[in-house]
């Protein structure tokens, strides 16, 4: 549900501490060498933009509730104007979805004040 319509900034590419998170993630989903080599993906990938509602959509995840702390502090930056990290995804064509390797809390966040959002994301 729409609470307002800021406008949420975004920096223009993933911060670097984003990676070796989206790494510790997938590394519970994939050996460690493919894990890796999709981060290594992610990094040469180009930035794309998709809603927050069809990003949802595609990876069949719940939405967190505004009173999770770290959606809670993101809702704090979209608030003060502080720009946010680009997500990172990975598709994962066996169960036909896109699994959030970083950036859920900051999905969550922009989701609570506008599902139709444009997220900017690499996308492998």
């Amino acid at each position: 549900m729409k609470q307002t319509t800021l406008e949420i900034h975004w920096l223009d590419a993933p911060e670097e501490h984003n990676y070796p998170a989206a790494l510790s993630y997938l590394s519970l989903l994939l050996d460690d060498a493919t894990a890796a080599a999709r981060v290594s993906e992610l990094r040469r990938a180009a930035m794309m933009r998709f809603k927050a509602k069809d990003i949802f959509r595609a990876s069949a995840l719940s939405l967190l509730g505004v009173s999770n702390g770290h959606v809670e502090r993101d809702r704090g930056k979209i608030t003060k104007g502080t720009a946010l990290s680009p997500i990172l995804l990975v598709r994962d064509p066996v169960h036909g979805k896109v699994v959030i390797a970083d950036g859920y809390h900051r999905l969550c966040a922009v989701y609570s004040f506008d599902e139709d959002a444009l997220v900017p994301c690499k996308l492998v």
